[in-house]
């Protein structure tokens, strides 16, 4: 498809003037995070109640997990966890979100407020660091039956970082608790979790380093992306494209990652267009603005847990059948990784009263300007 000199220096200039913006990912997260929250509307009641924020020593503190959705009893609504976690995580929520999944809301019990969010998925169909730790690419039909992947682990601040809060919601990740509802939700034999953290390696550290033997980290994912237009941005011009298109969109309505791929073909149309009509300035700014937005992205951490499992490794590549239990099953349980969790919390909690770094502010984006981003 090519279209005329006159759509393909307008699409270039869109593309331009979004991305041209952005010199770090944490200025592209910003933005985005900024304008869902813009389109979804102020609360009319402030969210802060809601949120841990006591002094209390983590000796003290007693956790509950709370399913989500009407599926489970003594569950929390789903609109109610989509609001909050809306305003306490970094990123846009997707709310239809592809294969099953369990999310849960955690609440410390004695002062029945919020501290984190955690959603369980499908895992991702290929990974560059899963591939050379098997040796081989998965065996999807193996993979599937004994793996789970955590998409939203996300402290509610200040618990985060007063409590490494985000280091808890891990270990729940990775406990039996974890592995035994998540094998009675999905139906599978779950024995490998796996996760990659929040921004990759825009940081040299994330929430989920100094979890041996529970978490480990296992490289860097292979490749790296381009950022999606937000919706109003891309809205105008798929329409466009659209248009241009006989009134027909890009790609089928049902196809899968189909806002991708529609950005994808309007990138490659526009390069396409601009070269056939000798738009040649225009094209090498265009593609200089689509290269510097590749770049501001980073490869991911990622992270692994065998949940004690001595050979998860031999299941996984079909070596073996059976799962073995090894000498750290017992560190597994819940009440021992609480356990582990508090005595490392305990030294940051008193490193930080000594320090006088403790926090006292609840952060949401719903109501406040000026937020962390990497936290």
């Amino acid at each position: 498809m090519i279209v005329s000199d006159i759509d393909a220096e307008w699409a270039a200039n869109q593309f331009i003037g979004y991305f041209g913006r952005f010199k770090t990912i944490e200025d592209y997260v910003r933005l985005t995070k900024e304008a869902a929250i813009e389109k979804r509307g102020a609360s009319l009641f402030s969210l802060k109640d809601e949120f841990f924020n006591d002094d209390i020593h983590p000796e003290e503190m007693e956790f509950v997990i709370k399913p989500v959705g009407a599926r489970f009893q003594q569950s929390v609504p789903q609109d109610y966890f989509y609001q909050l976690l809306t305003a306490t995580s970094s990123h846009v929520i997707e709310h239809n979100i592809p294969g099953r999944e369990l999310r849960w809301m955690v609440y410390e019990k004695n002062t029945k407020t919020i501290v984190g969010f955690i959603r369980f998925g499908s895992p991702t169909i290929n990974s560059k660091p899963r591939n050379i730790w098997l040796d081989e690419p998965a065996n999807l039909s193996i993979l599937n039956r004994h793996t789970v992947m955590g998409f939203a682990i996300v402290p509610s601040q200040p618990f985060g970082y007063n409590y490494l809060g985000g280091k808890l919601l891990a270990l729940l990740c990775v406990s039996h608790f974890a592995r035994e509802t998540l094998n009675e939700v999905f139906e599978k034999d779950i024995a490998l979790f796996e996760t990659t953290s929040l921004y990759g390696s825009t940081t040299s550290a994330s929430q989920y380093d100094g979890l041996k033997p529970y978490l480990r980290y296992k490289g860097l994912t292979d490749s790296k992306f381009l950022p999606l237009l937000h919706n109003d941005v891309f809205h105008k011009l798929h329409d466009r494209f659209t248009l241009l298109n006989n009134n027909k969109p890009l790609t089928e309505n049902k196809a899968s990652s189909k806002k991708l791929k529609r950005q994808t073909k309007m990138i490659s149309i526009i390069r396409n267009s601009l070269k056939e009509n000798d738009q040649l300035d225009k094209l090498k700014e265009f593609n200089d603005v689509i290269d510097m937005a590749f770049g501001i992205t980073q490869q991911k951490r990622f992270y692994i847990s065998d949940y004690g499992y001595s050979n998860v490794r031999e299941v996984i590549r079909g070596d073996q059948d059976e799962l073995i239990k090894g000498p750290n099953w017992d560190k597994f349980y819940l009440e021992n990784i609480i356990s582990w969790w508090k005595k490392k919390a305990s030294k940051r909690y008193e490193k930080l009263k000594a320090e006088d770094r403790f926090r006292t502010e609840v952060e949401l984006w719903t109501e406040d300007d000026d937020i962390q981003i990497i936290r």
